[in-house]
């Protein structure tokens, strides 16, 4: 039997979806970007920490400035955030650190890291 098979990719819808896509993800970015902004007026980044207390789980959060200051300490706007983070990305792993960056739109890892030149002290590396 004679299959027809595509004798050309077609770019055209490809790219139109492509331009879709970052169009939706320009505005995701500044929704967040607003809504941060509306929650503490000038923050930037948005710390989230996991972290224990009298054996209960509790989220650390921090809100930045561009000047890498604290915006706000207030217990409810911190709560909005991270309410606000939480439900704009559900599939991030909340029980590691991470920073959210409204500049650039992107949720990362804030893991400390020991600079190359101090070594590696860590003590399960030298098992």
């Amino acid at each position: 039997m004679n299959t027809a098979k595509p004798s050309r990719i077609l770019r055209g819808g490809q790219a139109i979806l492509g331009a879709r896509r970052a169009r939706q993800r320009t505005r995701f970015v500044a929704f967040i970007a607003r809504q941060l902004d509306e929650i503490a007026p000038g923050t930037v980044r948005v710390a989230v920490a996991p972290l224990t207390i009298n054996n209960r789980p509790r989220t650390w959060v921090e809100l930045i400035d561009a000047s890498d200051r604290v915006v706000s300490t207030a217990a409810d706007q911190c709560r909005a955030a991270f309410g606000l983070l939480s439900r704009a990305f559900p599939d991030a792993d909340w029980s590691r650190p991470r920073v959210y960056d409204t500049r650039t739109g992107r949720l990362i890892l804030d893991e400390p890291t020991t600079p190359a030149e101090l070594g590696n002290t860590m003590p399960e590396a030298d098992q």
